[in-house]
């Protein structure tokens, strides 16, 4: 990131997981980086499903994961982890859309404290996960701070375009969407 203005930082883990779980790493950040925020800010964090931390609905954090493997063993996953933290202004294209800690709260934040506190919160909940293979044991604080929960949302899935009602996430971490005809479980596209 610039100088002094972002947090961009990678945790490299060797889990012990079928490579099909790997996925809900990315769920598991999520969840302990908005913790994080609403610990050391006081200000409420959502995770817009799968991989993006938003404050009043405007993307703060953004997250992905990429996993290695070593024949058919997971040799690494790399948690990657971008938080605007100080940034006060964006481009153009982005400006709607993005924005940092410091510009929604209105303070100040020293981007050290986020990250211990992004730590802390992530090794309880990597353990967690570690315990079932999945996220289960993480789903009710995951569905707690999810965006548009039991809201209309729009997904733009390969095989087509639907809208529905989200219900949460199962614990493989794929996103509860009722059309009121049919349930979907999205596990890849884009939500609005």
């Amino acid at each position: 990131s610039e100088e002094g203005s972002g947090i961009y930082m990678s945790l490299v883990l060797r889990p012990t997981l079928a490579p099909q779980n790997a996925s809900g790493l990315t769920l598991v950040a999520a969840v302990a980086v908005a913790k994080a925020i609403a610990v050391v800010t006081e200000s409420t964090a959502r995770i817009k499903w799968p991989n993006d931390i938003v404050m009043n609905q405007k993307k703060v954090c953004g997250i992905l994961t990429e996993m290695s493997l070593d024949g058919q063993e997971i040799a690494s996953v790399v948690v990657g982890i971008g938080v605007n933290v100080h940034q006060m202004d964006f481009p153009k294209e982005i400006a709607d859309i993005a924005t940092s800690i410091d510009k929604e709260t209105g303070s100040y934040h020293s981007r050290s404290r986020l990250i211990e506190e992004i730590l802390l919160w992530f090794e309880a909940y990597y353990e967690k996960y570690m315990q079932t293979g999945n996220l289960s044991l993480l789903k009710k604080e995951y569905e707690e701070i999810l965006a548009n929960k039991d809201e209309k949302v729009k997904v733009l899935d390969p095989a087509g375009e639907y809208e529905g009602i989200t219900r949460g996430i199962t614990k493989t971490g794929e996103l509860i969407v009722d059309t009121g005809k049919k349930r979907h479980y999205v596990s890849s596209g884009e939500v609005s």
